[in-house]
């Protein structure tokens, strides 16, 4: 019964061990399903079902009816507009790093977005090119066909440098690989394993999205300073390309590093204005558009091309080509890396569209978001672009412009389909190291992210330590590498962290039944002859042993130990009692010597066996107190402790080798005549030892009390009840040394 009194409550209950409250409180009867019977409710069909699979495959179905026209309709239009463009400049910024011509970029930014509008799941995340994955796909596109990526020349423009044929396979294999991690994103969504982003932590995905940036800053210092860099997709590439590029800095073409240069402090500094002064913007002012009218203008009419040989888009394909034809021997050389970058795109857009949900509450699906991204890659790689995922700064301009459905993202595909078919040609003049620098002026927010070491060394020292180790992977071995790397380690520190907890001793606080750890608090109370240790993980195969030793540590000493020393000590007295040398008396048990000389050999080999059997004194008129002062030269360590409590309730899971370490621990403590008793466990982790046959004589299932309290209680009733019973008769060593009682003297009460 609970009574309120105040902010304060009065619980007045029995004490609780676990089988008490099993008798008093009778568990109901419950059947847990078998596969079979899982089986047969997923082939099961009805109305209800069958109309909850259509709209989780096409949520459009779901959000559309529900459309506010009046409220929605002239936001998503002003967002459309403002994040078509931005993914226009983005799509062809972005194929310079796939290694392809950029007018394939439009591809990537248009089919894609179509795909999502009627399967996506999140209202706000612009879906398209992504400067990660297009780095990952240009890095598999420079392996397979084995040729430098477009670069540019002293004489000519990069894209005279290369053959049609150098090209178009340049094109195939970035199809090949997107469509192929298109299958794979969309078996993954109908296998339902949407789950696999939970091992991507967001000190991983922020350290590694960081290390891409930096990918993409060095991969574009070709591009703004014209060089001809060869390219590099082995560990260390980074290295080797920014060994390249100072060699030749001599080499640098001055119109495309100034004509960068001033992009970037442009595009930087009205980016910073729109971000001070966005509440009073009606909407962004759209820096990449002004700035890319005003670069394509100049350089076609000063003729740029010609005058300071710069590298300029060149021609632009008008209008769709026709779906390319599948090649098997590509599906086959490149599926390792298709599936990196399957897992990155889902983890980084998912990640994008979590935050959007949890801002304007409503939900998403882990899995409908693969498909979604699958079909819109497989559709989009089918059409010669590249894999997409959705750009961090793209989808914060649809957010930011006032988007508030997919329909601002078909408005945003309608803005690039314009540009497809009708005034693409309008770019071709358009220095390519613009381009690059404007994918630079994107990089600032994954660059700030290096602000993200100090918070996570505040908060989490091994999420630091997972974001610069990501980080560093990421630099050295690649991106498909550093990635695969970086989620090992991030695991292994998930095996440090249950390996080598953080063991506690508790204590009451306040003389209440609140316990917590003695090191934190002043007002503490340790009730005496009891410990009680607290274990913060898993018990497995690799921390039984460290258990072992924290346990030992909180305790002061090792029960093996002391069992030893206890056994020597009896074969002594066994000795002195069968020469006689110990007589029983009304009073106590006297030795009659004064001194006894003994050999202190050490246990033979079957009495070290003995050590895994209780200590029997039975075959002695007489009760030993090994916490007295034993006869003459007998030393037996002391030891205040007669319970101890552990709590193991944030222990998750018990293995059947640390089930048999764990059971030989309590043995030991039980054999030198201390009780241990196990608390916060539930009812399947009792089971599970009920099966394994963890109870025996010695290690019975009344050890179990459902709180630390509980424990307590028990413990000292009990303690009560053996006190009351010893002080009516208690039998204890009297030593006669030179006729007189030396130390202790027999009581009787």
């Amino acid at each position: 019964m609970i009574e309120p009194f105040g902010n304060q409550y009065v619980v007045a209950r029995r004490v609780y061990s676990a089988n008490a409250f099993g008798e008093e409180h009778k568990k109901k009867e419950r059947r847990h399903k078998t596969p079979l019977d899982h089986l047969k409710q997923c082939c099961s069909c009805s109305t209800k079902k069958a109309k909850r699979i259509a709209l989780s495959l096409f949520p459009i179905a779901s959000w559309l009816p529900a459309y506010q026209i009046k409220e929605w309709l002239l936001s998503d239009i002003v967002s459309g507009i403002s994040t078509g463009l931005v993914a226009v400049l983005q799509g062809l910024a972005f194929a310079l790093l796939v290694n392809v011509p950029p007018s394939y970029g439009l591809y990537a930014a248009f089919f894609p977005v179509i795909i999502y509008f009627f399967l996506g799941t999140s209202r706000h995340i612009s879906v398209g090119p992504f400067p990660v994955l297009s780095m990952m796909v240009g890095a598999v596109v420079v392996r397979v066909t084995s040729t430098t990526s477009p670069t540019g020349g002293n004489n000519t423009s990069i894209s005279d440098d290369l053959d049609s044929s150098s090209e178009e396979q340049k094109v195939m294999v970035a199809a090949m690989v997107t469509i192929l991690s298109g299958i794979i994103q969309l078996l993954l969504g109908v296998l339902q394993i949407g789950f696999v982003v939970i091992y991507l932590s967001e000190s991983l995905i922020s350290g590694f999205t960081t290390a891409a940036a930096i990918h993409v800053l060095v991969s574009q210092l070709k591009f703004i300073l014209q060089l001809t860099v060869p390219a590099h997709t082995d560990p260390f590439s980074i290295f080797k390309v920014l060994e390249s590029v100072f060699t030749q800095i001599e080499k640098t073409n001055i119109a495309d590093l100034v004509t960068a240069l001033i992009i970037l402090v442009v595009v930087s500094a009205v980016k910073e204005v729109n971000q001070r002064f966005k509440a009073k913007l009606p909407v962004p002012i759209p820096i990449e558009l002004i700035m890319t009218v005003i670069a394509a203008g100049v350089s076609y009419g000063f003729d740029f091309k010609t005058r300071f040989n710069v590298a300029v888009v060149g021609k632009m394909n008008s209008g769709f080509q026709p779906p390319i034809q599948p090649d098997p021997k590509i599906f086959q050389d490149t599926i390792g890396d298709s599936f990196g970058i399957a897992i990155v795109g889902f983890a980084v857009a998912f990640s994008v569209a979590r935050v959007y949900s949890l801002k304007y509450d409503y939900p998403i699906n882990g899995n409908q978001e693969l498909i979604a991204l699958g079909l819109g890659n497989i559709f989009g790689g089918s059409f010669r672009g590249f894999a997409s995922s959705t750009a961090l700064s793209r989808s914060g301009v649809q957010e930011s412009t006032g988007g508030k459905t997919q329909i601002a993202g078909i408005l945003s595909a309608v803005i690039v389909l314009i540009v497809i078919v009708a005034i693409g040609f309008l770019l071709e003049p358009l220095q390519k190291s613009v381009l690059a620098a404007l994918a630079l002026g994107n990089l600032k927010g994954m660059l700030m992210q290096f602000a993200e070491i100090g918070r996570l060394w505040r908060k989490d020292k091994y999420d630091c330590l997972i974001w610069i180790m990501t980080f560093i992977f990421a630099i050295v071995l690649g991106l498909g590498l550093g990635l695969a790397a970086s989620v090992a380690f991030q695991l292994l520190t998930i095996v440090f962290r249950t390996q080598f907890p953080k063991c506690s001793t508790l204590a009451n606080v306040g003389r209440s039944n609140i316990y917590k750890n003695r090191k934190d608090y002043s007002d503490m109370y340790e009730p005496e002859g009891i410990k009680i240790f607290r274990c913060p993980s898993p018990i497995y195969f690799a921390n039984i042993g460290f258990f072992r030793q924290k346990l030992f540590d909180a305790v002061g000493f090792s029960p093996l130990r002391i069992l030893r020393k206890r056994k020597k000590a009896l074969k002594k007295i066994r000795k002195m009692q069968k020469k006689g040398l110990i007589q029983v008396t009304p009073k106590g048990c006297i030795c009659t010597v004064d001194n006894f000389k003994d050999s202190d050999e050490e246990l033979d080999n079957h009495e070290i066996e003995e050590l895994d059997q209780p200590i029997n004194t039975t075959d002695l008129p007489f009760q030993i107190d090994w916490n007295a002062d034993l006869p003459l030269n007998i030393v037996v360590p002391k030891i205040s402790l007669h319970s101890l409590i552990l709590d193991f309730s944030a222990v998750s899971f018990l293995d059947v080798s640390s089930m048999r370490g764990l059971k030989k621990i309590f043995q030991e403590f039980i054999r030198i005549e201390v009780d241990v008793y196990i608390v916060g466990t539930d009812d399947d982790f009792i089971e599970k030892l009920t099966r394994c046959e963890f109870f025996d004589d010695e290690v019975k299932d009344s050890i179990f009390f459902l709180t630390i309290h509980d424990a307590v209680l028990h413990i000292l009733m009990k303690k009560d009840y053996i006190t009351s019973k010893e002080k009516e008769v208690k039998t204890d060593f009297i030593v006669n040394t030179n006729g007189g009682l030396h130390n202790r003297e027999c009581q009787v009460s």
